[in-house]
């Protein structure tokens, strides 16, 4: 399943062709609301951050604020944004910023064109004759993926009149917003080449077929996964900590090395997205992780002598006092990390031991360093 999805989504990832002679041109259409100036402005920051002179050019000549809407995505971006004013010709619009590239050195050149809140004749034939009046480059649809069949329609619909060359699907920091991918490559036959992943102005990145695939199936991010831990886990040290997962003699001296390993591998957040099925585990989903709190966990059992560690079955009142006081926190915080360390004990034996037909499953321990 994995490998069909990855191939009705393109197969491999397909880049924005540049022009054998510069300036290369992109126009970029979509619906209002879409996300089509915010995507034009992301796009330029993208070129910008690889050494490049981006220009915008503000092609939606009948609406001062969608003028207005470049010029200040310009100034958040450092990219210059080329107008001549509103209620000029959009292809005179479009030559006049060619000539204004080619003189001050620009490339490459994107083109907001105009917008519409729905398909409208006129709109079409206005980015006709813009293409026709250009050496465009790529001719790129933004579609929003939270509008499901109706992306599919507006992309079929451009796609008749202008031959789109690539489609960049914005919003897609949802979940379940994969199938709009799938729909929308699948009916027009066109590539997806970028992604706005947020609202922020770096929230722009390549599409890639197969981690697509992935995430519409729920399979996280499994390759990448193995690469950290093949860097961060000994093979050895792991055969070792499995043998005592089995025989229940895990204890916290384990638990602090398993945090710190875990750490190396990268932030906790992004790892446990590469995860499968962790993106649907209740808690975990929008989980932000308090780095902080890890450091107080490691603090609280670093203060603990090996008998403590191998057995925090002795750690009485007195005991718990002594390690708070040694690692700047609290008899609160000492509690909850033992808390935290049985209700892990339970999970792990849990996993290690299967779990039977007709059984209640336990739900995910609870971890002080998620907020």
């Amino acid at each position: 399943m994995n490998e069909e999805l990855v191939a009705l989504l393109g197969g491999e990832s397909t880049k924005l062709r540049v022009s054998d002679k510069p300036p290369t041109i992109y126009m970029v259409a979509g619906l209002q609301g879409s996300g089509k100036t915010t995507s034009v402005a992301k796009l330029a920051l993208m070129y910008r951050k690889q050494g490049k002179r981006p220009l915008l050019v503000a092609g939606d000549v009948y609406r001062p604020a969608a003028i207005k809407q470049l010029q200040t995505l310009g100034e958040q971006v450092r990219v210059d944004v080329f107008d001549i004013g509103d209620k000029q010709d959009a292809v005179a619009v479009g030559k006049s910023a060619l000539a204004y590239a080619n003189t001050h050195g620009h490339d490459p050149v994107i083109i907001d064109v105009a917008g519409r809140l729905h398909i409208d004749q006129e709109m079409m034939d206005e980015l006709i004759r813009l293409r026709a009046a250009l050496p465009v480059t790529e001719m790129l649809l933004v579609v929003d993926a939270m509008t499901g069949q109706d992306a599919v329609n507006v992309a079929q619909q451009f796609n008749q009149a202008l031959d789109i060359d690539g489609i960049i699907m914005t919003k897609m920091d949802g979940d379940a917003r994969g199938g709009a991918a799938l729909s929308v490559r699948s009916v027009i036959g066109k590539p997806i080449k970028l992604l706005g992943t947020s609202e922020k102005m770096d929230g722009l990145e390549p599409f890639y077929p197969e981690r697509m695939a992935s995430r519409i199936l729920g399979m996280g991010d499994v390759l990448s996964l193995i690469e950290k831990a093949q860097e961060s886990v000994d093979q050895e040290e792991a055969i070792k900590m499995e043998r005592k997962l089995r025989e229940n003699r895990f204890d916290l001296q384990d638990y602090l090395d398993q945090l710190q390993r875990v750490r190396k591998m990268g932030p906790l957040e992004q790892i446990m997205g590469m995860i499968p099925g962790m993106g649907g585990v209740k808690g975990l989903k929008d989980a932000k992780v308090d780095e902080k709190e890890l450091k107080r966990v490691e603090a609280v059992i670093q203060s603990m002598t090996l008998d403590e560690r191998s057995d925090p079955g002795i750690l009485n009142a007195g005991r718990r006092r002594r390690i708070a006081a040694g690692s700047g926190t609290s008899v609160q915080d000492v509690n909850l990390v033992v808390k935290q360390f049985d209700e892990m004990k339970k999970m792990m034996k849990m996993l290690t031991g299967g779990m039977g037909k007709g059984k209640k499953r336990s739900r995910m321990p609870n971890m002080p360093f998620f907020g």
